[in-house]
């Protein structure tokens, strides 16, 4: 009966979103506040009914309840609470209600906390977004259903996919689609403005918060992500340029866009087709990378769906918002003309190149990962664009922005000096310099990209932080921590975030310095791996709640003794009997010994796989440092005042009051 329920509130749902997309909207179009103020209150309804259907769901799922279909298909009763209440997103249909959930909990947010927004202003954004939800409930509900029964109930069920039973896609997903969907809100503020001609710095003071907020989520996404497959797919690389890793790079390169291009418009009241167009492209891209997880085009661990019918209506939707926003954004360019003047030379300048860049790298990446499926689609042939085409294209594009970004920081607006700017950054020119001679010392020699790249990291960190210690020292030094105190929050966001891609730069760099060896080994066998020795004891089997493990026992020593034993191992998994792997690693400081094994022989020797990977954590670490700083930003007393309401508005300002 609560599977029915939720069937049914899916169902109603769809009827209040269809009625918030078209009755608010028309009346923040003609100006009738009655209907306008409708919006809120049909929000946080459409956010409630899609609550009590996902609730059902996960009934159905912590219950083990295998009369539903989805249940059956990815759960099993012997499975931990924790991963049967993560495969509720672990498949297709699960995973597309979640986004539903997520899309109303944006809407019913704006609903809540946007009061000061403008009664015809929040009508339209949520009419807009609520027709964004119309077409993703629909898909549910047509094609996706989650709540389907089975005629004879099955005992028990299949089971997840083994690679997806660990606690980082308890994580991963939500975050991911928290970015994606929190881009929606953004894409809705932007058709709203086209629609009732409001493109001011009032509107770009309105999406930076949305935009922050969504931009967070996608950053710490991305970065579990690219852990999750580390750790957990046993091949020790951390970024694949898989078709799907690359449908979520490319909305952050231009969200990331999008958040510096909104602090022009706002300070400066420049660049409005920019910030419109780039508010467009970031969702389009969102509404990309579901298209190609969903639209069953890609074989990966990441794709769900296998039915051409779910694909082409997810086409549909593609081509009409997409399609629809960009013929909006035409037939309303007149009103983006305009803006402040400032000089190439100057701090928009400079966030004007680092939009440039991003995009275009966006663009590169796009191109590789689109152009292997149209042309198989065209012509039937199936080539492989791969990490030598994107290390090429896109990795290139990101430079020039990093060597610019403390420069950017120390220009004047309007109007700046390059000479000075950089003059002022001698120290942080010294640090980068220092960096690579230390690092060629250490390591007695290192690859020349590998040490450009650590002075490329060392130059950023060191350069984001100047911006704050010339603040805090501006005028004398007597009143250091006074001024550190006054400094905004948002300047502190800035330097921290920008101090995480120094440091996700080191990370990188550090790559290159990394020993592999791969061995067949037996038992009693010794491997050197640097200044490590890697011995394998013998071999051994371990039960789990819903697995059987076989691992083979290591212990890991240096010339001070044995530091750890390491049991890198294959489960095979109750239920798919399929395997996965599972490494073993030592962790000392920001750095890992990371070993894996492959098959096993019949003369008892087992392949193994060893890394030293030096300072590799710091290539998450950068991202979380640069997720914190989007937080912070987002404490910024700034980023909590609202768009003032004109003066000679159609209606009354109703807020979002509900």
């Amino acid at each position: 009966m609560i599977v029915e329920l939720g069937h049914f509130a899916l169902a109603l749902a769809l009827a209040v979103a269809v009625f918030q997309g078209v009755v608010p909207l028309w009346g923040a179009v003609k100006g009738d506040a009655l209907l306008a103020r409708l919006a809120p209150r049909a929000a946080l309804a459409q956010f409630v009914l899609l609550s009590l259907a996902f609730a059902a769901l996960a009934n159905a799922y912590l219950s083990s309840d295998f009369s539903v279909a989805n249940v059956f298909e990815n759960s099993h009763s012997l499975k931990p609470f924790v991963y049967k209440w993560s495969g509720i997103w672990s498949n297709h249909e699960g995973s597309m209600l979640l986004w539903v959930l997520i899309l109303a909990l944006f809407g019913a947010a704006l609903a809540l906390f946007a009061r000061r927004l403008p009664a015809d202003m929040l009508a339209a954004t949520l009419g807009v977004q609520a027709l964004v939800a119309s077409a993703f409930i629909g898909f549910v509900l047509f094609t996706s259903n989650p709540f389907t029964r089975l005629m004879n109930a099955p005992l028990e069920g299949r089971g997840m996919n083994p690679v997806l039973q660990d606690p980082g896609l308890a994580i991963h997903p939500p975050l991911l689609y928290l970015g994606y969907v929190g881009f929606s809100i953004v894409f809705s503020f932007a058709a709203a403005a086209l629609i009732l001609g409001r493109i001011d710095a009032a509107f770009a003071r309105m999406v930076r918060p949305w935009t922050l907020a969504a931009w967070v989520a996608l950053t710490l996404g991305i970065a579990m992500g690219s852990y999750w497959a580390y750790y957990e797919l046993g091949w020790g690389g951390y970024w694949f340029w898989d078709p799907v890793e690359n449908a979520s790079l490319m909305p952050w390169l231009t969200g990331t866009a999008l958040l510096h291009s909104a602090i022009v418009m706002e300070k400066r009241e420049a660049l409005k087709t920019w910030t419109i167009l780039l508010a467009v492209l970031t969702f389009s891209l969102s509404l990309l990378g579901t298209f190609l997880v969903r639209s069953g085009v890609l074989t990966s661990v990441h794709a769900f769906a296998v039915d051409p019918e779910r694909g082409l209506f997810i086409l549909g939707i593609l081509i009409a918002f997409i399609g629809g926003s960009f013929a909006l954004f035409a037939a309303r360019a007149r009103l983006m003309e305009g803006g402040g003047l400032f000089a190439p030379v100057s701090r928009e300048g400079a966030l004007v190149f680092n939009n440039l860049f991003l995009s275009v790298a966006s663009l590169a990446v796009f191109v590789g990962t689109l152009y292997p499926l149209l042309l198989e689609a065209l012509t039937g042939a199936k080539i492989s664009v791969g990490a030598p085409f994107f290390n090429l294209t896109a990795v290139p594009l990101m430079l020039p922005i990093f060597l610019l970004i403390p420069i950017g920081q120390k220009l004047a607006w309007k109007r700046g000096n390059l000479l000075g700017a950089v003059q002022r950054l001698f120290v942080a020119l010294l640090a980068g310099v220092a960096a690579a001679a230390v690092l060629a010392f250490v390591y007695h020699g290192a690859p020349v990209l590998a040490l450009a790249a650590f002075a490329l990291g060392a130059w950023l960190i060191i350069g984001s932080f100047d911006e704050m210690v010339d603040r805090a020292t501006r005028g004398g030094k007597g009143m250091v921590l006074a001024r550190l105190r006054a400094i905004p929050a948002s300047v502190y966001a800035m330097v921290l975030a920008h101090v995480g891609v120094g440091i996700m730069v080191l990370g990188i760099a550090a790559t290159a310095l990394e020993t592999e060896k791969v061995v067949a080994m037996k038992p009693g066998e010794t491997l050197s791996l640097g200044r490590f020795t890697v011995q394998l004891r013998g071999f051994a089997n371990e039960n789990g709640p819903n697995y059987t493990s076989a691992v083979a026992r290591f212990t890991l020593s240096d010339s001070t003794g044995v530091l750890a034993e390491l049991s890198p191992g294959k489960r095979v998994f109750v239920g798919r009997q399929m395997p996965t792997s599972e490494v073993g690693r030592y962790r000392y400081g920001l750095s890992e010994v990371y070993l894996a094994i492959g098959e096993s022989s019949d003369d008892g020797r087992v392949d193994l796989r060893a890394y030293d990977k030096p300072l590799v954590l710091l290539i998450w670490l950068g991202p979380l440092l640069m997720s914190i700083g989007g937080m912070i930003s987002l404490l910024d007393r700034r980023m909590r005042v609202g768009a003032p309401v004109r003066a000679k508005a159609k209606m009354p300002t109703e807020g979002a009051t509900a």
